[in-house]
């Protein structure tokens, strides 16, 4: 007769035993760490800040679109136009190789400052004291937001190339900061609009950052970038206004204050849990912009603390894909132009929300995918869709994307309906 050994027993209840703790959840996390899983981050992400933008946009907007177009969906309508023009070139953006974006580089900066340029001519309409958008047909564009999209395609492909050299201060600023970098920031300051220059500032250091440049120019551009903003805050009565507002010293409860005031005002009556869909009161004319640059309150108001944090967490999922984008790429230019693009897009959301909550003066920029304006959310959609271009060429993506489809076909072929078609002898 066989015996058994104490070790033999202790093995076998070993083997036997069902796994726990974190080797139970292995194959989920062995799914989440699949080489499309960046991929279907951004697309997910994207996708559900869209539909949360045009639910939004409609509800903040229809009181005003009643009111100066006798429609509700006026505002609405227009969002949805762009929404509709803007998914087919994220797609398209999407396929596009990597060579295809490093060769759009040049071209894009130049089509997109002298596209620029036109907002100083005949053309160009003045919004609120700012002269960043143009007229043309009926609509208005605003170019500064493909000029965002085009410095990071541009910006990526130059350093990329330099970047043996770009520990020498001069290679990694000209031309970069000089003379295109400071010449895209005087087209848009001429326009008086110095929340979309601070963003493009933004995009600038987030390109040298990835590219590698020395610590001690961040510090020198740093210190002339903050004298030139202070400069141009303390030369604008209008800027010092928002800062005093800001700052809790602002006592024109009708004029300076009155949008901050109002953008609090909506929070405070969403609070935990909302006053429902479309049962905002601030949207009655009380808050200005509702449904551009602070319609992160009518979301806080109307869908309380959860439907503030979802968006929030979308976001977070936005820049986590953007995070495993960089760290998983071996391509320089994928890598640079990700950081751009993920800074450009973050620090919007952070200044816009940061607004509204208070934590920053109002400086007036839309709320990526969220806020109506059709040349902001077409230009998102393109930057996304070349950040799911770039997932769809990480190591591994492609097979997986090409079995995905595959096993999608194998499928639909064994549908009820392909089935009696392909039988013989039945009608």
């Amino acid at each position: 007769m066989a015996t058994t050994t104490p070790g033999r027993v202790a093995g076998a209840a070993r083997t036997r035993a069902p796994r726990s703790g974190l080797a139970q959840h292995l194959p989920e996390l062995e799914r989440f760490e699949s080489p499309v899983t960046t991929y279907y981050l951004l697309l997910g992400a994207t996708l559900l800040l869209l539909v949360i933008g045009l639910v939004m946009v409609l509800s903040a907007s229809s009181v005003t679109s009643l009111k100066d177009s006798g429609s509700v969906f006026t505002v609405f309508r227009s969002q949805l136009v762009f929404a509709a023009l803007g998914l087919p070139l994220m797609l398209v953006a999407a396929r596009l190789p990597v060579r295809a974006w490093q060769r759009l580089g040049w071209p894009a900066v130049i089509a997109t400052m002298a596209t620029q340029l036109l907002v100083f001519s005949p053309l160009g309409v003045s919004v609120n004291g700012n002269r960043n958008w143009i007229g043309l047909a009926g609509m208005r564009m605003q170019p500064s937001e493909a000029l965002k999209l085009a410095l990071v395609v541009w910006g990526a492909t130059i350093l990329a190339r330099k970047r043996p050299l770009i520990q020498d201060w001069r290679h990694a600023t000209v031309p970069l900061l000089f003379p295109v970098g400071l010449f895209a920031l005087a087209l848009v300051l001429g326009g008086h609009d110095l929340g979309t220059a601070m963003i493009l500032l933004v995009i600038l250091a987030a390109l040298l950052f990835a590219a590698g440049a020395p610590a001690r120019m961040f510090l020198t551009s740093g210190a002339v970038m903050a004298v030139l903003v202070a400069a141009l805050v303390l030369t604008s009565p209008n800027r010092m206004q928002r800062i005093g507002a800001w700052g809790g010293g602002c006592t024109d409860t009708l004029g300076a204050c009155f949008q901050a005031i109002h953008g609090k005002y909506a929070l405070a009556d969403g609070g935990w849990w909302g006053v429902g869909l479309g049962a905002s009161r601030e949207k009655w004319s009380w808050l200005p912009e509702a449904n551009n640059d602070f319609i992160f309150a009518i979301i806080g108001e109307e869908l309380g603390l959860p439907g503030t944090l979802v968006v929030l967490g979308l976001f977070l999922v936005l820049a986590y894909a953007c995070f495993r984008l960089v760290s998983r790429t071996d391509d320089l230019f994928v890598r640079i132009a990700t950081a751009g693009a993920m800074a450009w897009l973050m620090s919007q959301m952070m200044v816009n929300v940061g607004a509204v909550i208070g934590m920053v003066p109002v400086i007036g920029v839309p709320l990526p995918l969220v806020s109506s304006g059709g040349s902001a959310l077409v230009t998102s959609l393109l930057a996304l869709g070349m950040l799911m271009s770039f997932a769809r060429r990480e190591r591994g993506a492609p097979e997986a994307l090409t079995a995905r489809v595959g096993v999608v076909r194998r499928s639909l072929a064994v549908l009820p309906g392909r089935l009696s078609r392909s039988r013989p002898g039945r009608s």
